[in-house]
């Protein structure tokens, strides 16, 4: 343990709070000087309340709280140091010894709970090894992660809150920097087969609705050494058995995969929205899986948010979304806390034209500013996104509910509703048909498609 963190460590448990000796407790004092967080209105300057989420608000029929089903990601809130390329990490985390050991991954179990009490977020998601360390044998280490996953469903049944979805990190340990289920090594392909049987097994145990495949490492940095088809196979055999597995274990929450186009790889196999559902039908995997859409991903792909969510929904394979931003100026995954209204409102429009979440919520995948380093900082960021994205459902309810958007879509695209347009759309229309008809009419006149008119109309929604 450095000396930075043992001073900060010895400075907490100096404070004699008896709740920081007894984890026992179902609700321990780790934020002493942070109250619950209440909706207090847009006009309260309160900066620990809620200006606009009201869990209990009715918009389009369903509370908030149903509508946004929040969830936050345990890597970034108890794991995540702060530090990035250039810098060592500023995290202030007192509760934390440092030491990658049990007793530590267990002492960090109340934090967590108690947090999300206080930022009142129903549901979490975690990575194995955020939750509990390696061991020195794979035995020990899947020991260790069912000792963590216990004293977590403990804790869910003294709080109330929920799992959303779990995962398997098979991407930071250096046995993955070739891949995991795509590496050449056929070991290291048992190996996080091993860690995915047990995380499945946690999130079966845990009652998540949800398990997530997240390819950190499943591409390549160069072809001059890669079996591409190789590795697409392997990895399509590997999504096979968790399949057949959940099954013979009676789990039926829904498997989803995260795209992302690149970093740390050159090229990764789970790019984009695009990518992901043609591999899925490629080996006829559509079915047991669904896409969890992350912002900063939309953005390093090239793509806007609602272009990926778009493409998902269409073919009814949109399952969660992780909710974040990227900085379109800096080349990697910065995870930034969602603050654009525009942003929110458009993800809000496309979720509640779908229906809502099933399975799925929306996953702070999101960490505070390296400067930001504070834990009181943890509950600014958060409260910050779930305001954000409140104004964005109501934002979006209402350009629904005024339908000026949808008619005007509608509108525009009216020539196929009858005549030869609906010849197109039914599959009776062939090439001779076309040419005839095209040789009958005057050139075609189009219409404007306001695009200017339109952003004018949703700046007036904002």
């Amino acid at each position: 343990m450095d000396s930075r963190k043992k001073n900060l460590l010895v400075s907490w448990l100096g404070r004699g709070n008896p709740a920081r000796q007894s984890h026992n407790l179902p609700m321990s004092e780790f934020f002493p000087n942070i109250p619950t967080i209440k909706y207090e209105g847009p006009l309260s300057d309160n900066p620990f309340a809620f200006h606009h989420y009201n869990p209990e608000e009715i918009v389009a029929g369903k509370s908030m709280k149903e509508h946004l089903r929040f969830g936050a990601a345990y890597w970034h809130c108890m794991r995540n140091g702060l530090g990035d390329p250039f810098g060592e990490g500023t995290a202030l985390m007192p509760w934390d010894s440092g030491e990658e050991t049990l007793d530590n991954a267990l002492n960090r179990v109340p934090v967590f709970f108690e947090f999300l009490s206080k930022i009142d977020i129903d549901y979490y998601c975690f990575h194995d090894r955020d939750i509990s360390p390696e061991g020195e044998t794979l035995a020990q280490t899947h020991e260790m992660f069912h000792k963590v996953v216990e004293k977590m469903e403990t804790f869910q049944n003294q709080t109330g809150k929920k799992l959303l979805w779990g995962t398997a990190c098979l991407f930071g340990h250096p046995r993955y920097a070739h891949g995991a289920s795509t590496s050449p090594n056929a070991d290291v392909f048992a190996y996080s087969a091993s860690q995915v049987k047990n995380a499945i097994d946690a999130t079966h145990r845990l009652g998540g609705p949800g398990y997530t495949f997240w390819g950190g490492r499943e591409g390549y940095g160069s072809l001059i050494n890669t079996d591409m088809k190789r590795e697409v196979d392997h990895l399509a055999a590997f999504l096979h058995m968790a399949v057949d597995y959940a099954k013979s274990i009676g789990y039926t929450g829904q498997f989803y995969i995260e795209p992302k186009p690149r970093e740390p790889s050159t090229h990764q196999y789970d790019s984009d929205s695009a990518a992901c559902l043609n591999f899925l039908r490629e080996y006829g995997l559509l079915e047991h899986f669904k896409l969890n859409i992350e912002t900063n991903h939309a953005t390093l792909a090239g793509h806007t948010m609602e272009h990926e969510l778009e493409v998902a929904m269409n073919a009814d394979a949109l399952g969660s979304i992780d909710a974040n931003r990227g900085d379109e100026l800096i080349g990697w995954d910065t995870d930034q806390f969602p603050t654009n209204i525009y942003g929110t409102t458009n993800v809000m429009l496309r979720l509640l034209k779908m229906g809502g979440f099933t399975t799925g919520g929306l996953n702070f995948d999101a960490k505070r500013r390296r400067e930001s380093h504070e834990p009181e900082d943890l509950f600014h960021a958060h409260i910050g996104g779930m305001d954000a994205f409140a104004r964005g459902l109501k934002i979006a309810a209402k350009i629904i509910e005024d339908g000026r958007f949808d008619e005007f879509v509608k509108t525009r695209y009216s020539s196929y509703d009858e005549g030869i347009g609906a010849d197109i759309e039914s599959g009776s229309a062939t090439l001779e048909s076309l040419d005839h008809y095209a040789q009958g009419i005057n050139p075609p006149q189009l219409s404007s498609g306001r695009q200017e008119r339109l952003e004018n109309l949703l700046n007036d929604y904002l």
